[in-house]
Parts: structure tokens; sequence; C-alpha cells
């Protein structure tokens, strides 16, 4: 069905491929490149990959694993900076760095629409792919949302409709980009990895680096960083100002819309912003008015004794949490912290007094934060917690009906978890718990 796709394959017999990283995005490329009969190389620092699951490819493993880096072609996982010393050594041996989604884009053939930004990717993401199949469209969701899409191409046609989530980390040496781009703002984020700001910011612009003059950028007005960029062809902003007497554009109503909280119309905005002359009005707004979230985004758990708990754990960042404080509306009992990404907490922090009941912390983190929350006047009472479930189990306690009880942890889960989504299961798994601590006998 695509002849790029076949001619890449092809080109791949007998060729030395290094792939850095075997996580979830890169696990199908191995299989797909191993198949197509390349000499494939994973370098990775966990040492308890087991080595009988990939017969066949050269595993070096361990904390040097990227001595000695070498390969015709290499795919460089997103969390290894392309200026890493290795690669620039390997590069100036002659090999090509690259890395899975920016060869996705060369073979790709059918319009790809690309989302990045500091909070509302995935949600903005999902909506968008949501409101094209709505329209009749059919997408391919992925990217870094979790489904790596090059050994997918393959399969794609022209007509279909690709909708990938791009981070900073993907963005920063691609030299290919989406016809459709969307950049859902920009706000310090990842500064534990970026040098600065400044490189922060031009890794996120690069989105629209490589469009050309038939391309679509859809910014965020209302942000002071996007706000004064440009696509290379059109521009579309959106904004509160597209929002009149409680109407979107004239034809979405605000209390129609199932996603809580303004951040959450953003995120509506840029999506029916990037789809609007591919779908019909009808088509987004039933996607509007369904769609409820994505799991680990203000996820709402369960009620136990009268007491809401919502999963937030995507919010590592502070400015995250701080949308998602205002979207609750009122007090919250809030369980932060994590790994400090070097970010400020003090713009946070000023929310707090009247944002939080009560505030848990957890995590490396937790020094950072109780700082900067003492700093600003009438802090509510903090409380240090020997992880998540002694979190949980603090608030449940203090706690009346009518509360709510919020992971929201303005850090990274890096210190005590994989990933986000492995924080987010704990604590679901953790309130699930205690719903079923508190259900009627034979329930």
């Amino acid at each position: 069905m695509n002849p790029a796709f076949d001619t890449f394959i092809k080109s791949l017999r007998g060729k030395e491929i290094t792939v850095i990283g075997l996580g979830v995005s890169n696990r199908p490329l191995v299989t797909l490149l191993a198949d197509a009969g390349a000499r494939v190389t994973v370098r990775d620092k966990n040492e308890q990959i087991d080595r009988a699951e990939w017969e066949g490819v050269d595993l070096r493993l361990g904390p040097d694993y990227l001595d000695g880096l070498s390969g015709e072609l290499i795919f460089r996982t997103p969390g290894l900076r392309p200026d890493h010393p290795a690669l620039l050594e390997a590069k100036a041996n002659g090999s090509l760095v690259t890395g899975e989604m920016e060869v996705f884009f060369s073979l790709c053939p059918c319009p790809v629409t690309g989302v990045t930004g500091s909070d509302g990717k995935t949600t903005t993401t999902t909506l968008i792919a949501e409101m094209l199949r709505a329209g009749g469209r059919t997408v391919h969701l992925g990217g870094n949302i979790g489904v790596p899409l090059l050994a997918l191409a393959g399969d794609m046609a022209p007509e279909d409709r690709a909708v990938v989530e791009l981070s900073s980390f993907q963005l920063m040496d691609m030299t290919r980009g989406p016809q459709t781009a969307v950049i859902t703002n920009i706000t310090p984020n990842h500064l534990d990895w970026h040098r600065d700001m400044d490189e922060y910011i031009a890794a996120k612009r690069r989105i629209l680096d490589w469009q050309g003059e038939d391309g679509l950028a859809v910014l965020n007005g209302d942000n002071p960083v996007t706000e004064k960029m440009r696509g290379r062809g059109r521009t579309v902003f959106f904004g509160g100002d597209r929002i009149a007497d409680g109407v979107i554009d004239g034809f979405l109503p605000l209390d129609g819309i199932k996603l809580r909280g303004y951040y959450q119309v953003e995120n509506i905005l840029a999506a029916l912003s990037a789809v609007r002359e591919l779908v019909s009005e009808d088509a987004i707004r039933q996607v509007a008015e369904s769609f409820s979230g994505v799991q680990h985004r203000n996820e709402f758990i369960a009620a136990v004794d009268g007491v809401a708990y919502y999963n937030n754990s995507i919010g590592s960042s502070p400015a995250r949490t701080a949308a998602t404080l205002r979207a609750h509306g009122g007090p919250v009992l809030l369980i932060a912290g994590g790994r400090d990404k070097n970010v400020p907490f003090d713009e946070l922090a000023a929310l707090f007094p009247a944002c939080i009941k009560r505030l848990y912390l957890i995590g490396e983190a937790a020094d950072a934060i109780e700082k900067a929350a003492r700093a600003v006047p009438d802090a509510p009472p903090i409380e240090r917690c020997a992880g998540l479930e002694d979190a949980v189990f603090r608030a449940r306690r203090a706690a009346k009906p009518g509360d709510t009880v919020l992971l929201s942890p303005a850090c990274t889960a890096f210190d005590a978890y994989k990933n986000f989504e492995e924080r987010g299961r704990h604590f679901v798994e953790i309130v699930r718990r205690l719903a079923g601590e508190n259900a009627p006998a034979g329930a």
C-alpha cells in the first residue's frame, strides 16, 4: 500500500543499525529492523533485559552501553541528548543519527498533524484524532503518546490522517515537520534536561521550522511565548477571544463540554482549530460533548466516604498542577512532590492559600516545595509523607465529606516510579482499595 515504506524495508537488509534504548516505543522498531534483515545492535543501560527475548539481536547492556557507539544508522532514544559525546563521536565516524519519528515522517504517505507544548499535548492530540474519526477519517494516532507508528506506516494510505504527539526531546534535532503543527502552550519544563529555557523554546518551535507554505500552524494566542510565533504557511491562533456568550466559535457551548477546567477548554480550542477545515461542526461538537478525558489527567477515580479522589499524575510540572488546581475551583487536599526538574515552585505556591486545604509532600522535591509554600502568607498546613500510600492515608483521615483529594505532583515520577503512568496506577490502586474497604457488605 505504501511504496516508499517497501523501498525503505528492502534497503535495510545487511545494514548495520544501532538502536539506543529498548523502551516501549523502540521494541516494535527493533523487531521491524531485524525482520527486514538488518544487523541490529541494541544499547541500553538496563542490564535486566531478557536476552532470550531478543535472539539474533546484539545487546550491549549496562552502565557502559554507549562505549564504542557505531553503526551505519543509529536511532537515538528521545531521552538521550543529541549532543551527547558518544553520538557526536559516532557522527564524526560516519554514522547517521536519526529517530523513529523522523523516519516515520519521511515515509508516511498521508498528511500529519503534530502536537507539542508544555501542557495538554496528549489530550489535544487525542481530541484531534477523535474529531477526525467522528468526521469519517481513518486516523493513525501515536508518537510520544505511546504508540510507535513507523512499523505501521506500510499499511497507511494517502487519504488517511496521522496525528502525533511530539516532545521537545524528539523535536530537538528533527529535520522534518508535520503539515499541521499545534503548540498548546510553552511554560518552564524539563529544565533538568534542556540547558535553559531558550533551548527548550527553540526545541518546541522546531515543529514549525520544516513546514511549507501550505502548512498550518495552530498556536495559543493567550500564551506569552507562542503568541509571538508564526508558522511558515498560515497561522491560526486560539484563545479566549474566540469565546462569546459562553459559546466557542459560535457553535460549541461551553456548558456542553464534558472536560473540566479552562485549560481543557484551551485543549478543545486547539483541537477544533486543527480540524476545522476537515470535518463538520457536528463532528467536533459530538466529540467535545462526549470526551471525558485521558487516563491520569485529572481523572476522577472514586468517592470514598463522600470524598472525591482525582488522579492527575500527568501533572509533572508546576504549571500543570496550577492549571488543575484552578480547574477544581475550590480548596483541595493536594498530594505533590517527586523528582525536581529545576523549575521554580514560587508561582504554584502563590495559589496554595486559595486552592489548598492541606498539602501532603512526597519525594525528592518535598524540601523545595515546602520552602516555596512557607514563603507565602497564610500557607496551608503541610505534612511530609513517607510515600504516596502514606500521603493518601493521611489525606483520608483529614478529609471531610465534600472534600477533594488530588494527586497532582508538579514533579516527575522518576525518584520512585518508572513514569507518571506507574505513579498514577499506584494511586488508583490505593484509592480503589479504600473504596473497597468502604463498600457495603455483599456489594
